[in-house]
């Protein structure tokens, strides 16, 4: 009998992975499927002052927050698609505007140490219309339990 639920189970579960996804398009732009583009140089570049960061010892429960500044020194419209954090303590905000080249932007990350103790090390990953398309930023804090 338990082999026979078990059946079932495992085909229901199956069949319903079989759902239809839609397919966007907004990663298919990315410069290195975009040949004229590179031949004519015509991307965006980014430009961080810093890819790191080290908040030092702070005291637990710190909600802290530190900007990444970038400039767009590319030949064309950099534009940020995405920016995920390693961890959920840690929430990234970003220029959501086309930066024009020359321009100015920034990542700023919120970082909660609430529940955490000792060294910390959290990475934010950002995904742009550059080659490569992704840059990985980092901070470290060593948090301090009273």
């Amino acid at each position: 009998m338990n082999k026979f639920i078990l059946s079932i189970f495992v085909i229901i579960t199956l069949a319903s992975c079989n759902e239809k996804k839609e397919v966007t398009t907004d990663l298919v732009n990315i410069p290195a499927t975009a040949s004229s583009e590179i031949v004519n140089g015509n991307l965006p570049k980014f430009e961080f002052n810093r890819k790191t960061f080290d908040f030092g010892a702070i005291k637990a429960g710190e909600v802290l927050s530190h900007t990444f500044k970038f400039k767009n020194v590319g030949n064309a419209d950099l534009i940020i698609t995405n920016v995920a954090s390693s961890c959920g303590c840690t929430i990234p905000k970003y220029s959501k505007d086309p930066l024009k080249p020359g321009s100015e932007g920034f990542i700023e990350v919120i970082f909660d140490s609430s529940g955490r103790t000792g060294m910390q090390h959290k990475t934010v990953t950002v995904i742009a219309n550059t080659q490569p398309n992704k840059v990985e930023l980092a901070f470290t804090a060593e948090i301090i339990v009273n």
